[in-house]
């Protein structure tokens, strides 16, 4: 953890943004409405991202000369996706703040190391699971876990990316060949809904939680996003005592997002944490149109340094990613007056792709 006081920056600093994309994108914008400059750094030269910020490099992350660079550029760094190099963050960290720190993108870069700093640091609830690399650990881990189970790659891993559902040994040994080991295995959850906890904390150790927002997925792909969560209320605020809790033991700097399951037990319910994203989060672009603060503005107030905006709801509202031909026609999308156009600039449309995403509010 980088243990140099944090000073507040001044309106026309620099902040420094890994990673292109749409979260970088709306980082940047967000920086700009506070009178912040942003330059970003991705390998990608068509980046998102880059159409909106003040400066950009286009980088390998593995270029430690030009990152170095980049870093003397800028007055601290964050960044959009947690599977930045850790090597990289290293060479940033000794140059320049970075927020959120090494010790919160090492942890939650490798799911085994995320886990372990869940079940153990945090004392949270967590699905079972055992490191699995090679056909050695098999039975090991199946004793764990039992089938069917889901295995997944212990890095760079999204939207569904480099995880398989194992049903059977073989099924379980032709996913380990093809992902090629480095793995952790899980045991399956028959849970009842998926929640997630946007939580943002400053340098301080103030933090807050945005509403709990219940979400849907599509072929592992997050579709929409409800807030509120229709569920009680004291499972609601067990969800962000849970963000509260991770995010202090994390000692966070920043917005962080929770991904939890929702157990039910013999009438009770019970919340498991499923992943953690140190950054900003796709369940989170509610905000934008419907809080009084957006996470991407609180995420940037608190790497600079700021006092925290308010997160309170003023909507109830439906977050829809908008994936690949989704975005086709933004003209009848915005034929609905409720509707909040959010794209991405990307340009080309893919199949799977998230183009940008629509909040719709009920007011």
């Amino acid at each position: 953890m980088d243990d140099r006081p944090m000073q507040p920056l001044k309106p026309g600093a620099t902040i420094g943004i890994l990673g292109g994309g749409q979260l970088g994108r709306m980082l940047a914008l967000a920086a700009a409405r506070l009178g912040f400059d942003c330059h970003v750094y991705c390998p990608e030269p068509d980046s998102p991202a880059f159409r909106v910020a003040a400066r950009h490099t286009v980088g390998a992350y593995d270029d430690a000369e030009a990152l170095a660079t980049f870093a003397s550029s800028v007055d601290v760094v964050t960044y959009e996706f947690e599977n930045v190099p850790a090597a990289a963050a290293e060479v940033i960290a000794a140059c320049r703040p970075l927020y959120p720190d090494a010790r919160a993108l090492a942890t939650t870069q490798d799911r085994v190391a995320e886990k372990i700093f869940l079940s153990f640091g945090a004392g949270v609830e967590v699905a079972p699971f055992a490191a699995i690399d090679g056909e050695a650990d098999i039975e090991t881990a199946i004793g764990v876990t039992g089938l069917p189970a889901i295995l997944k790659t212990r890095r760079f891993g999204y939207d569904g990316k480099g995880q398989a559902k194992v049903g059977t040994l073989d099924e379980l040994r032709e996913a380990l060949e093809r992902f090629g080991g480095d793995c952790v295995l899980e045991g399956l959850i028959s849970f009842e809904s998926e929640l997630s906890a946007i939580v943002v904390r400053g340098a301080d150790g103030l933090a807050e939680v945005y509403d709990i927002g219940e979400n849907r997925h599509e072929n592992h792909i997050l579709s929409e996003t409800i807030v509120p969560a229709p569920l009680a209320a004291e499972t609601l605020a067990a969800a962000r005592a849970l963000g509260l809790a991770i995010a202090e033991k994390l000692g966070y700097v920043g917005t962080l997002g929770v991904e939890m399951f929702l157990v039910r037990d013999q009438g009770e319910e019970r919340l498991l944490v499923n992943e953690l994203a140190p950054r900003v989060h796709n369940s989170g672009h509610w905000t934008e149109d419907a809080a009084v603060t957006s996470q991407f503005e609180n995420h940037i107030r608190a790497v600079a340094g700021w006092p925290l905006g308010a997160v309170t709801r003023t909507a109830p509202v439906r977050m829809l990613n908008l994936i690949g031909d989704a975005a086709a026609d933004p003209l009848a999308i915005l034929a609905d007056p409720s509707a909040r156009l959010h794209l991405y600039g990307k340009r080309e449309i893919r199949a799977g792709r998230k183009m940008g995403h629509v909040n719709y509010l009920d007011r």
